[in-house]
């Protein structure tokens, strides 16, 4: 099970319904909203801890 960064919700790899590939890691996403709020500014979600 992933964690979608934007959400903080558990994603299973296999049924996520989007995913990006950001400085060669794959991140996974419950919906294509938290997929394209990621892809406008992958930093602001990946510098928050909780």
């Amino acid at each position: 099970m992933a964690i979608d960064p934007v959400c903080k919700m558990t994603v299973d790899e296999k049924k996520s319904a989007a995913t990006s590939e950001y400085k060669g890691k794959k991140y996974y996403f419950c919906a294509a909203g938290c997929k394209k709020a990621f892809d406008q500014n992958p930093e602001k979600y990946l510098a928050r801890k909780n």
